[in-house]
């Protein structure tokens, strides 16, 4: 699998070259999260974003696709006893409807054949009046070119479903329905748009 071989070397993208947004990022989801709230991480990765959640919520599940990426991410915080790591399908997400007050789906809505199922997932394990929250890289700018760096790592196997400006990422959440919704830009070399959608 293509995320358990870049495990080892996924966060140098996040720490290193695209730092300016990964900090701001981690600042705007520090702002969201309430010590009283039990969390949903989607597609947590290497935990880029889970130790910003542990350190703020009640209590935390970080799911991922990918072993490996769990094994790192499990490794880096294990100093929080309220983050449990396992493995999950955003597609099929094995928790009852309504079981968190937050879900967390960061920087995947993009590489997913099937985006709007996803959403449907976040939304249904989402309890009423809860917040899904959707970070998502912005791979074209305005004039809607892809960027360089969305080029160049579509060619080592990032296989880009979907490339978003800050505008059609919002017609993208509106399209499902979402009118509800929050948006924040986060800029840097390859900026992230932050969607709260408040259920």
């Amino acid at each position: 699998m293509f995320w358990d071989n870049v495990a080892g070397v996924y966060d140098i993208f996040t720490n290193i070259i695209n730092k300016k947004t990964h900090k701001g990022l981690c600042e705007r989801i520090g702002e969201l999260i309430f010590e009283t709230e039990e969390v949903l991480e989607c597609a947590c990765g290497t935990g880029l974003l889970s130790g910003i959640i542990g350190k703020k919520c009640k209590k935390l599940v970080a799911t991922d696709f990918s072993a490996k990426m769990l094994k790192k991410a499990s490794k880096k915080h294990s100093q929080y006893n309220n983050i449990e790591f396992k493995k999950g399908n955003i597609l099929q997400i094995e928790y009852p409807n309504e079981t968190f007050d937050v879900v967390v789906a960061a920087n995947v809505i993009h590489l997913l054949d099937e985006p709007y199922k996803a959403l449907a997932e976040l939304d249904r394990v989402c309890r009423k009046g809860g917040r899904i929250i959707i970070p998502t890289y912005m791979n074209k700018n305005d004039s809607g070119k892809t960027s360089g760096f969305a080029s160049t790592v579509g060619k080592v196997g990032v296989d880009f479903k979907r490339q978003f400006t800050f505008e059609t990422y919002k017609k993208f959440i509106e399209d499902a329905g979402y009118q509800n919704v929050e948006y924040t830009l986060i800029n840097g070399r390859i900026p992230c748009a932050v969607a709260v959608i408040v259920k």
